[in-house]
């Protein structure tokens, strides 16, 4: 670029040319200097067309620029070439704006094959958005699940470029129906669920009632089975507003405890009442056990007479108790009886103490009749021929007998 004159020309008259391929062609006129300086002027403006050239060739090479607008500059450089007033290898500057124009239409090329390519994806893209959209407005039921996945397709549908206005906008109106649809069929459900939460409301409000109404009661063992029947009952029933469930359960605890609380003490002191009893009977059986039968019969049972008297009064023991001491009692009272009936056996009938007894009896239901009688008091004479007929029959069953 030193030797202008390789390049270009000035003649006598100060016309400007600059060589090329074709022959020497015009580029200006030069009057302000000498020659030289008038091919350096020239030679700086074809500096300048390089520059424009590197910086071109510079974006295509780092990418830095589209390549659509590199070849546009390209194809305006050589246009610009064919009649720029420069000084310069115009031939070499020329065929390198050709090789540039190759590379940037092929990188215009693979930049509308990435473009096409990219628009295709981001078709698909939200095309399968808008299908996904669609299937949940028509199948899903986890609500919440499904209503924040709509709204993460809607903001990655946001991040999808690349799309033409046309198809995009259908497209955009099939996720806007479906989004729609979801959201009425949600509102349905709802609308649904709390008219069924409403109706279980007002049935365990029921539930509730009932078991406040039984909180008191001391039929233990049918409230029980009530209040456990209730309970299945609860479980069985559809939930209701989760407020109200909560309110109605915490009632309903509170009235089973109630109950089961006031059973529990009732039962705490019966059972230490009926211990208290199994003491009491204990004793009873070891004393009876501890008598002499042999040794006086009659005195035997007149004490097992006692003992029958206590153990009555005595009242209930604990229930895993009460074979045991029923067994023993029942093996007291035939010890007893043997001892009596070998004791009635060796007794004549003259000495007989029941006989004796029964006899006396006679006797004092003789004289009642004859008070009555002495009376004149019929209803009296009558009551007394009764009880005077019925012993002595039973008399003389018992004289038969021994």
């Amino acid at each position: 670029m030193n030797d202008w004159t390789a390049f270009g020309r000035v003649d006598a008259d100060g016309t400007v040319y600059v060589k090329t391929a074709e022959g020497d062609r015009v580029v200006g006129s030069w009057q302000a200097g000498t020659p030289e300086e008038g091919l350096a002027h020239f030679a700086r403006r074809f500096a300048d067309l390089v520059t424009e050239v590197e910086l071109v060739e510079a974006r295509l090479k780092t990418g830095v620029a589209d390549a659509s607008h590199s070849l546009a500059s390209v194809k305006r450089l050589r246009t610009e070439l064919a009649e720029a007033h420069v000084v310069g290898d115009i031939d070499g500057l020329a065929a390198r704006l050709e090789r540039l124009a190759g590379v940037a239409e092929e990188k215009a090329g693979e930049a509308r094959a990435a473009r096409d390519a990219a628009r295709v994806e981001a078709l698909a893209r939200k095309t399968t958005l808008v299908e996904e959209a669609e299937k949940i407005a028509a199948d899903a039921t986890g609500w919440k699940t499904a209503g924040d996945r709509l709204k993460e397709i809607l903001d990655e549908w946001k991040t999808i470029r690349g799309v033409d206005k046309k198809t995009d906008g259908e497209l955009w109106k099939r996720f806007a129906a479906a989004r729609d649809g979801f959201t009425r069929r949600r509102g349905a459900h709802f609308a649904t669920l709390d008219g069924q939460r409403k109706q279980a409301q007002g049935a365990k409000e029921e539930l509730v009632t009932e078991a406040e109404s039984l909180a008191e009661s001391t039929e233990w063992s049918s409230t029980a089975n009530r209040l456990k029947e209730l309970m299945n009952e609860w479980k069985a029933a559809p939930r209701a507003a989760k407020e109200a469930e909560q309110k109605l359960w915490e009632r309903f605890r509170a009235a089973q405890d109630t109950f089961f609380t006031r059973r529990s003490e009732v039962f705490s002191a019966r059972d230490a009442e009926y211990k208290g009893n199994l003491e009491k009977k204990q004793a009873i059986l070891t004393e009876l056990e501890a008598i002499d039968v042999d040794a006086d019969p009659r005195a035997a049972q007149n004490k097992l007479r006692d003992a029958q008297a206590a153990w009555h009064d005595a009242g209930r023991v604990p229930r895993e108790s009460s074979a045991s001491l029923d067994r023993r009692w029942r093996a007291a009272e035939e010890r007893i009886r043997v001892a009596m009936d070998s004791a009635w056996r060796k007794t004549t009938p003259q000495d007989n103490p029941l006989l004796k007894q029964m006899r006396e009896q006679v006797a004092e239901a003789e004289e009642k009749l004859a008070r009555a009688q002495a009376a004149g008091d019929s209803r009296r004479i009558k009551e007394a021929e009764r009880a005077l007929s019925s012993k002595k029959q039973f008399l003389a069953l018992a004289e038969q007998a021994s």
